[in-house]
């Protein structure tokens, strides 16, 4: 079993943090993205993991680095496969074509996802949904009474299926799929100007694969700032009364309510955190309230009241009242 990740999108929803750390690699609850993402994954599947191909973009070899090491900690080799250019989600994928074959894992490190079962190797293949008010920004299945997929739509502008296709598959011929990707480059098949998976998997359906569907107990959202302060909000209330507290964290005259997570080395005095707050590496807090937010490594606060913030590596934060979005290295006073 191999995983595909394709994770080069340049994250502009997210700016000012996707400036300095590739959106994949910003924590929720803690951890980046894409290590939860590859955990949950590896624990969905009784086979074993023996490569994790991650498709970047120009990320710099620490961001590399630190992707391989991901895969090493589940038994799995790490490999790193480039896309240069955005041309949509079939060339993303098509980007890690060495890794194209046998039982195969494609999942776009956008969103979180929780589901309750160990997947059925036996299909041919798995398209995971979700049901959505609106699927109109979204590629949606439509299915028979059997839960098997009838058509895939690219975002239709006509209401079809309330199922949305939520970014994760399972292909049982890694092989087949490559060479129906291939096509779409070789004849130059396009919709809305980019090459989609979609297309495909219709042609692969054509051919005789039959997809299956299969829902999530819980899809999360990590598209922009206020959603993925509202996910981290939701990992955290899922992992309550674990401790999630480092234990080297220097409290003074300090409360910290659950569940909130605290990295290693923080310094807190005079403060309430908590809530739903997740305080990372090294920051230093003063006479603050830090409650449902996302505060990354080496952040200084002081004097704050903070709800809804999100603030990057080194930046600081002193004497306001507000929902606070800081990239790295910011500094507000």
């Amino acid at each position: 079993m191999k995983i595909i990740i394709p994770m080069a999108g340049m994250g502009k929803r997210m700016r000012p943090h996707t400036l300095t750390v590739p959106k994949p690699m910003i924590p929720v609850a803690g951890k980046p993205i894409v290590y939860r993402l590859v955990e949950d994954l590896a624990n969905m599947f009784d086979e074993k993991i023996e490569e994790i191909a991650f498709v970047v973009g120009d990320f710099g070899k620490e961001v590399e680095t630190n992707l391989i090491s991901l895969a090493e900690k589940i038994g799995a080799k790490g490999s790193i496969y480039y896309q240069k250019e955005p041309l949509g989600t079939a060339h993303a994928i098509l980007c890690a074509e060495n890794a194209l074959n046998d039982h195969l894992i494609v999942a776009f490190a956008d969103t979180l996802f929780y589901a309750d079962f160990k997947v059925d190797t036996t299909q041919d293949g798995i398209i995971w949904t979700n049901k959505i008010d609106d699927p109109s920004a979204f590629g949606v299945v439509e299915t028979d009474n059997e839960g098997f997929v009838k058509q895939f739509w690219e975002k239709p502008k006509e209401f079809i299926s309330d199922e949305a296709i939520i970014g994760i598959y399972y292909f049982k011929d890694g092989a087949h799929l490559k060479k129906e990707l291939q096509y779409l480059i070789d004849n130059d098949v396009k919709e809305k100007g980019e090459y989609q998976l979609t297309d495909a998997l219709t042609n692969m359906k054509n051919k005789g694969s039959k997809f299956k569907t299969a829902s999530v107990t819980h899809w999360l959202d990590c598209g922009n700032k206020d959603a993925t302060v509202g996910t981290n909000k939701v990992v955290l209330e899922m992992n309550r009364g674990k401790n999630m507290v480092s234990k080297d964290v220097s409290l003074q005259s300090s409360i910290i309510l659950e569940p909130s997570y605290i990295g290693k080395g923080v310094k807190i005095q005079n403060s309430i955190i908590g809530p739903y707050a997740s305080i990372g590496d090294n920051s230093i807090i003063n006479t603050s309230f830090v409650s449902n937010s996302i505060i990354m490594n080496n952040v200084i606060i002081a004097d704050a009241n903070l709800d809804g913030a999100m603030m990057g590596n080194f930046s600081s934060y002193e004497g306001k009242k507000e929902s606070v979005n800081l990239g790295d290295y910011s500094e507000v006073k």
